[in-house]
């Protein structure tokens, strides 16, 4: 039974650096816009079709093929938010994007669909479905590397925040969008860049969901609510509580998996409401995201 704990651990540390790939790019969206990108579900199933055109059809490997779909996300994302959210204005801007985002996401479902049908598909490679053996412990290298690209994404991002002149105009606009416009920010560019990189992160985060999971068109359904409960629990705008959130609720969900499978993703949910009763703001969420 030990032995099934410590995997389950290691497993659930391995799915959550997964998790994360996909949820860094919705609170990030969040902590500059103030809006939930529902859409971000079906762009993480977007990214795993990219990721499958060009495995299956150039036979480009899903990891140097990450240098063609995380542009090509990423201008998706600035066209989306300048079609589509930068319209949008006034007191129910707010209710308006979640409105805005779902139609978003029912027309590139609908796309997606017309193009490959509802078959379900997979990501193939040498590295998917073979592991490595440490210390009595299986260790796919899929998860590994996908654990890795998530720190290395963190870091990057983090790095682009904390240490670039953008960083600091982005971090200016979370704090205080008027400010930020009367000391000359381009408030629309950074909207707009910071919508791009959203929703770039999400074909890596995409291409190894693809690689771990059958999916079909209608796979971001069940993917938004558990991104949406994950940044809500690592704070809202946090990246860096994104990663620490995914870890934990896919850990926590490993390991009641050992003793009672159906009810993981009930405990998966119950975590949410009980860590949020005690701390509402999530593990490093702020009081206020935005100054008011």
């Amino acid at each position: 039974m030990a032995r099934e704990i410590y995997q389950a651990i290691v497993d659930g540390i391995l799915v959550g650096g997964v998790y994360a790939l996909m949820a860094v790019g919705l609170t990030l969206i969040f902590g500059v816009l103030d809006i939930i990108n529902i859409a971000q579900g079906i762009m993480v199933i977007l990214g795993a079709y990219l990721s499958y055109e060009l495995a299956a059809r150039l036979h480009i490997d899903l990891f140097l093929g990450l240098l063609i779909t995380v542009p090509a996300m990423f201008v998706i994302g600035v066209v989306i938010e300048w079609a589509f959210i930068r319209p949008l204005r006034g007191r129910e801007r707010v209710s308006m994007t979640l409105l805005v985002s779902y139609a978003v996401a029912l027309i590139i479902e609908g796309i997606l669909y017309e193009a490959f049908g509802a078959d379900d598909r997979q990501l193939n490679a040498s590295y998917v479905t073979s592991s490595v053996h440490v210390f009595g412990f299986y260790l796919p290298y899929i998860y590994l590397y996908g654990f890795a690209l998530a720190l290395a994404l963190v870091a990057a991002l983090y790095v682009l925040l904390y240490r670039t002149k953008f960083g600091r105009s982005v971090r200016a606009t979370m704090q205080d969008e008027t400010a930020a416009r009367l000391v000359g920010i381009n408030i629309s560019r950074v909207a707009a860049i910071t919508y791009g990189i959203g929703v770039a992160v999400t074909a890596a985060g995409g291409m190894v969901y693809g690689a771990t999971n059958a999916f079909t068109p209608n796979s971001g359904y069940d993917l938004i609510s558990r991104l949406l409960a994950i940044i809500i629990l690592g704070g809202l705008g946090s990246i860096g509580g994104a990663l620490v959130a995914s870890v934990f609720m896919l850990t926590l969900e490993s390991l009641v998996d050992i003793w009672q499978p159906n009810w993981a993703i009930v405990v998966f949910y119950a975590a949410l409401v009980l860590v949020l009763v005690i701390r509402p703001t999530g593990f490093f969420g702020r009081k206020a995201v935005r100054a008011q």
